[in-house]
């Protein structure tokens, strides 16, 4: 069994937002391997269902960012999961836009959802990184990750939502340099491959 939760904002308001990709992500999940219905639990909306031959859990707090940690915690007590069961899907400032990458640990990169997730439940859980690209500039940033994506840029977040959603069966049996490759391929195919990983 494993816990993937995507990371984002509540509300109609935030649902384009740049920090709300995971959320999308695990929209595109459920739907390409009709998993749901979402119901509330966990101060989240949560779905069972299998991907491959592993069950999951998709959660997507309702707590806003900040608190992100407080469901996910809530969630990993219930299915009594350890770290190693756990993935975290969100936004990467540090990533050019439609990169992916899996990665164990590490910094929290000034994220309060990865904050707040590491003071509730430790730091190394595994993270799915979505890259957004940076503003440029620090002070641009709070502005940057809470505007919507526009009509232009959703065309690649669609493609890497849709190729993450079906290699999610590798990214939940733990091959994840087959899932990068299989999501770089696919966002490469769609003519976004300056924008993939090397």
């Amino acid at each position: 069994m494993i816990l993937i939760a995507g990371l984002g904002n509540p509300g109609a308001r935030h649902a384009r937002n740049r920090h709300n990709i995971g959320f999308m992500a695990i929209e595109a999940i459920a739907a390409a391997q009709r998993i749901g219905p979402f119901r509330s639990r966990f101060q989240g909306l949560v779905a069972d269902g299998t991907l491959g031959a592993t069950r999951a859990a998709l959660l997507m707090p309702q707590t806003f960012m900040n608190e992100s940690g407080r469901s996910v915690g809530e969630a990993m007590r219930f299915y009594k999961l350890g770290l190693a069961s756990v993935i975290v899907v969100h936004d990467e400032l540090d990533l050019a836009p439609a990169k992916a990458r899996v990665k164990v640990g590490g910094g929290n990169a000034g994220h309060n959802g990865l904050r707040s997730i590491t003071a509730h439940i430790g730091n190394d859980y595994k993270r799915l990184r979505l890259g957004i690209g940076h503003p440029g500039d620090k002070t641009l940033v709070y502005p940057f990750v809470l505007g919507d994506f526009s009509k232009e840029e959703m065309r690649w977040v669609d493609v890497i939502c849709e190729a993450t959603a079906r290699a999610a069966d590798l990214l939940a049996s733990g091959e994840d340099a087959r899932f990068q490759n299989k999501v770089h391929l696919a966002v490469e195919a769609a003519g976004f491959g300056g924008k993939a990983p090397e």
